[in-house]
């Protein structure tokens, strides 16, 4: 559940041509444009998912990768995790940590609703999921 929750809090707010992505609530609180750039709920850019798999900080800093098979690798190459085809998210011990429905909920392991991500691909929000809020939380630490 812990990190259904990370992949809610570091998505972002609306733009032209941009997914929303809401809270349970359904409060908008980010966005993920068509280009794969993330947008922080203030306007900001903090990050970017490339169309080769990789993934990048807001300073274009390459801090993982997304495969085509689903796996889920830190910048190191080392896989951190799954996406599977039927939605399940997995970390890297196959343990389930999560869902990303095809009708946009995100979900945590008890299938409790915890967002929308409506329109958004699933390996890109899975990739928001595993990425950004440790990157926000680490970023939050050092202050």
């Amino acid at each position: 559940m812990k990190h259904l929750l990370l992949l809610v809090s570091i998505c972002c707010s609306t733009l032209l041509v941009a997914q929303k992505v809401q809270n349970a609530s359904r409060i908008t609180i980010g966005s993920i444009k068509s280009d794969g750039t993330i947008r922080s709920s203030s306007n900001w850019s903090v990050g970017f998912i490339k169309e080769d798999g990789r993934i990048q900080d807001g300073s274009y800093v390459t801090i993982g990768y997304v495969k085509e098979d689903g796996r889920i690798q830190n910048a190191s190459h080392a896989t951190i995790g799954y996406l599977k085809e039927d939605g399940r998210v997995q970390n890297a011990s196959y343990v389930t940590i999560g869902y990303i429905k095809e009708d946009g909920r995100v979900q945590n392991a008890s299938h409790w609703t915890i967002a929308y991500a409506k329109g958004i691909p699933k390996v890109w929000a899975a990739a928001v999921f595993f990425f950004f809020k440790f990157y926000e939380e680490e970023k939050i630490e050092e202050k």
